[in-house]
């Protein structure tokens, strides 16, 4: 399959979520974590804050881009961007998986193709595997 853009981002919101887990930093973070590997992506690394009284924000990054989210529980709310690069991830699973983790009884999403290849190589001055795409951890 030829891949026609860099990049995936489904802009997410999940609505009448579970308050108690939009507060638990703890849940918050190992839903995300799994997400990204339901997604199929390689974890790089993690960080996430816990808001006094409470609302969780907290990023994933992955080779492929990252995962982020912040939590209103005070009205059962949650923003979530899924931003995945190359063909083997797939960020809708992730999304599958957080709306149900989340307890979510109400989704709207957005996806946007990131890094149009039609408008990269008309930019690049040489040319580009375009099924060859990723970022490697460097130690």
């Amino acid at each position: 399959m030829q891949l026609q853009q860099l990049g995936r981002h489904i802009l997410v919101e999940f609505y009448n979520c579970d308050s108690d887990i939009l507060k638990s930093h703890k849940k918050i973070e190992e839903y995300m974590k799994q997400a990204a590997i339901e997604a199929k992506a390689t974890i790089v690394e993690s960080v996430f804050h816990h808001f006094n009284p409470w609302g969780v924000s907290g990023a994933v990054v992955i080779s492929e881009s990252h995962l982020t989210i912040h939590t209103w529980p005070e009205y059962n709310y949650a923003a979530v961007d899924l931003f995945t690069c190359g063909g083997e991830v797939n960020p809708w699973n992730a999304f599958d998986y957080l709306a149900e983790k989340l307890g979510a009884e109400k989704t709207e999403t957005t996806e946007v193709a990131r890094g149009m290849f039609d408008k990269i190589k008309r930019e690049a001055s040489e040319e580009m595997d375009l099924n060859n795409f990723s970022h490697k951890i460097v130690d």
